[in-house]
């Protein structure tokens, strides 16, 4: 955080219950386009759920999410659970178990580092240059099956 203006952070708390998540994309969204990133909003926001999704999934308490914006964006989620997230290949009958997949696909890198009380869990998407397109969520989608 040192080294960034505050103008660059965007940091929120949210409660552990399912409407989190779409106050998640919502906020993730509107701090975007008030950066002029709104190339990395669909992305963000995809990425963002399902994050969120897994810390009220698996985490315990309050959740927090913060965005920096500096040479990349990234993206930080904050629960108080200790149990690190693991990728796993889901089946083709699976309902779930891709969001970590997709993160994967989607992202320049992502990661989880343990904190004194949970875990963070964080992914990076590099800044679109001039003239180049923002990853494909769909043909990332599609490519998980």
């Amino acid at each position: 955080m040192r080294g960034l203006r505050h103008d660059c952070v965007g940091d929120w708390t949210l409660p552990p219950e399912p409407r989190s998540v779409a106050r998640a994309r919502e906020l993730a969204r509107d701090q975007l386009e008030s950066w002029g990133m709104t190339d990395l909003v669909d992305t963000t926001e995809l990425l963002v759920s399902e994050l969120v999704t897994n810390a009220l999934r698996y985490g315990e308490g309050e959740i927090r999410l913060r965005l920096l914006l500096d040479r990349t964006l990234v993206c930080e989620v904050w629960d108080g659970g200790h149990v690190q997230p693991r990728r796993r290949r889901a089946r083709d009958t699976d309902e779930g178990g891709r969001g970590l997949q997709l993160v994967g696909l989607l992202s320049a890198a992502w990661g989880s580092r343990r904190i004194p009380h949970g875990k963070t869990v964080w992914f990076e998407l590099g800044l679109p240059e001039e003239g180049s397109p923002a990853p494909d969520a769909v043909e990332a989608l599609l490519s998980l099956y």
